[in-house]
């Protein structure tokens, strides 16, 4: 079972532009893993519009945000433009579907999608943070600033 300081299982997953993102080659930065159910819902999408107005701010405390969900990746461009996200990247967890949240333990089985889940790893890969939201609830951004200010 995942909890604070345990090491952040590793993973590759594509971005909205194809490019394969692997979290092993992120050491060195802490990263936070933002996970939303699926693209083209409004919760979700001001999750990832949060992250996108801070962009500046989590480059500052070296930090990379990564959105992820089950979505494939054409989804995620397509919706990636219409959000007008131009730092963020949004990865897909479409095939094996799911495979990154089910290593996070946060798949939703019966829904086929991820819990609502902010995730913040360390500079050496532990996890230092671990949330898990109401669905229908945007996770409060200021939050995570303020536990990175923290470290």
């Amino acid at each position: 079972m995942l909890q604070i300081g345990s090491i952040a299982p590793d993973f590759s997953l594509k971005d909205q532009d194809g490019n394969v993102i692997q979290l092993s080659s992120l050491k060195g930065k802490k990263v936070l893993l933002s996970f939303h159910p699926l693209a083209w819902t409004s919760i979700c999408a001001n999750q990832m519009k949060s992250l996108e107005a801070n962009y500046e701010k989590f480059e500052k405390l070296k930090t990379v945000p990564l959105g992820l969900s089950v979505d494939p990746v054409p989804s995620k461009k397509a919706w990636a433009d219409s959000l007008g996200l131009k730092q963020l990247k949004i990865l897909s967890d479409f095939w094996p579907h799911g495979e990154v949240a089910k290593l996070y333990n946060i798949f939703r089985e019966k829904d086929g999608f991820s819990e609502r889940a902010n995730i913040i790893i360390d500079k050496d890969g532990k996890i230092i943070f671990f949330k898990v939201y109401p669905i229908r609830e945007l996770p409060d951004i200021q939050e995570i600033i303020d536990f990175l200010i923290s470290r």
